[in-house]
């Protein structure tokens, strides 16, 4: 089977790229598509990272085992495609650069059957051109601070200047 994927840069204008590949393929044979499929050198780390139907970022692939311990990170070269991507699960996210974070969104559009005489992976479609630069990320959430708001402003404080009882406390003996 071949699953066909269309990789979304993350940015305000249309630019993807339209990938054919082997469901048995792994993550690593991926990267190098898109990796070619957008003209990148292939010279940079990059990641995936599992996500849910809203493209929240989940669970890290890396390209190499950068872990404490060798061999306990699973990377990408340890995965296929079809044990992470399925009709039930078909999105995940694609970093590239992290210097420069180019940022895929990355979908599986169908699962077909494989057509004779094709090699894969192949780029079946090309619309838009990489800019010059990665385009800006906004990493903000969400102002969780606004629902735990109280009463209590700058002048509140006040009531513990001139408290020196955390002094009993001996925390300077600990400090090096």
């Amino acid at each position: 089977m071949i699953y066909k994927f269309r990789v979304i840069l993350d940015a305000e204008e249309d630019i993807f790229r339209d990938i054919a590949i082997e469901k048995e393929a792994t993550l690593e044979d991926l990267h190098n598509a898109v990796v070619n499929a957008f003209g990148f050198d292939g010279s940079e780390m990059a990641a995936f990272y599992t996500c849910d139907e809203d493209w929240t970022q989940d669970e890290e692939i890396p390209l190499f085992d950068t872990g404490d311990v060798p061999g306990e990170m699973r990377i990408m070269n340890d995965f296929t495609l079809e044990d992470i991507l399925h009709q039930d699960q078909t999105k995940i996210i694609y970093v590239y650069d992290f210097f420069n974070m180019w940022t895929f969104l990355i979908e599986l559009g169908a699962i077909e059957e494989k057509e004779e005489g094709e090699s894969y992976p192949a780029l079946l479609f090309s619309h838009g051109q990489l800019p010059n630069q990665a385009p800006d990320m906004n990493f903000e959430g969400d102002d969780f601070g606004s629902e735990f708001k109280d009463d209590y402003d700058e002048e509140d404080f006040d009531m513990f200047d001139g408290d020196d009882s955390f002094e009993d406390f001996g925390f300077d003996e600990n400090w090096n």
